[in-house]
């Protein structure tokens, strides 16, 4: 749940050392990572370590965002039971990396609490990074005014980009992680600005 910030020094050390303090499968996840990060510098990182249910078993999920000179790399790990093809509890690991300059989009939603007292940490921070890979196309019929209007006039939408979106509050993951979030947000909007 920590995120390094951006000033062009190598921060693979760092990274190894947050993946492994969460304890899940480090070997695995860093191996995962590394690959896919191939051999270029950490320049910026977010883990994210989440628990999910499944029925009435506890299943983890791992998220790491690792931001290169040239790219930003998504690693996503996850904990399965045994099955046809494989008897015994697995894993997966899946990663993409996306050139910066393809990135479209960072968004960034803040919440915070009681506002009106003055100034206070984020509660929460989700971050929605686009790059054109997923798209969301929401229809809906199309009309008019005229309530005695029986005429087809077709369709009306929305093309929404929607490739990754990571939330984190203070209350499950500690105000840490939502610091740690909105700066690696930062960075990478820095970093794309550039790109």
């Amino acid at each position: 749940m920590r995120a390094a910030r951006t000033d062009d020094r190598d921060r693979t050390r760092e990274l190894r050392a947050a993946i492994d303090r969460t304890g899940y499968y480090p070997e695995v996840v860093s191996d995962g990572v590394a690959t896919a990060v191939a051999g270029e510098q950490v320049l910026a990182f977010f883990v994210h370590h989440e628990p999910t249910f499944e029925h009435d078993e506890v299943r983890r999920h791992l998220s790491v965002i690792v931001l290169t000179p040239s790219r930003l790399v998504l690693a996503h790990t996850d904990e399965h039971a045994g099955d046809d093809l494989l008897p015994e509890p697995y894993t997966s690991t899946s990663t993409e990396a996306v050139r910066l300059s393809s990135v479209t989009s960072v968004v960034v939603t803040r919440m915070v609490a009681n506002p009106t007292s003055g100034p206070s940490h984020p509660a929460e921070a989700v971050m929605t990074i686009g790059w054109g890979g997923v798209s969301r196309l929401d229809l809906e019929p199309a009309g008019c005014s005229d309530p005695q209007c029986d005429a087809d006039h077709g369709y009306t939408g929305v093309l929404a980009s929607d490739d990754f979106s990571l939330r984190v509050s203070a209350a499950a993951d500690g105000g840490e992680a939502v610091a740690g979030l909105l700066a690696f947000a930062e960075e990478l909007s820095a970093r794309t600005h550039l790109a």
